[in-house]
């Protein structure tokens, strides 16, 4: 399927495949919603409070502060701009005819170049949107030969 975006992917970046005669491509786009991490994912901070969103179980107050160090890094990494939220977005083309719409197959809120992370969710998160991009392709394109028939 796709190849590997790079460990460090920017805006705009795509990595393409082919497939049956068609062309795929999956590119990044930053995520609109302007929210922080802690604000868009409940239970962003650990906790040992069992109530709580981000309840880590019943583990040592040693184990809670290396988990409460890691999303202050990660809060830290968003606020440095390290990383963002994008989305992956595939299109399908054939013959240099683009069959699906920019984002009619797309995933928004993907975390991209994450705090030790390589970046190998991009590619997986493509590579699930693939069959129903080609789902669509297919159909434009049987659509097309029709009405000119």
């Amino acid at each position: 399927m796709f190849p590997k975006f790079q460990k460090y992917a920017c805006e705009g970046d795509s990595v393409t495949v082919a497939i049956d005669g068609f062309t795929l491509t999956a590119k990044i786009y930053r995520d609109d919603n302007p929210d922080n991490p802690d604000e868009r994912q409940d239970g962003f901070y650990p906790s040992l409070d069992p109530k709580s969103a981000g309840y880590i179980g019943p583990k040592s107050k040693r184990t809670l502060a290396r988990h409460m160090a890691k999303a202050e890094r990660v809060m830290q990494a968003w606020k440095n701009d390290e990383w963002f939220y994008c989305g992956i977005a595939v299109t399908v083309e054939r013959n240099g005819v683009q069959l699906t719409h920019e984002f009619a197959n797309a995933l928004w809120g993907v975390a991209c170049n994450y705090p030790d992370s390589d970046n190998s969710y991009l590619c997986e998160v493509a590579n699930e949107l693939t069959a129903d991009a080609l789902i669509e392709a297919r159909n434009v394109l049987e659509t097309l030969l029709e009405s000119v028939a």
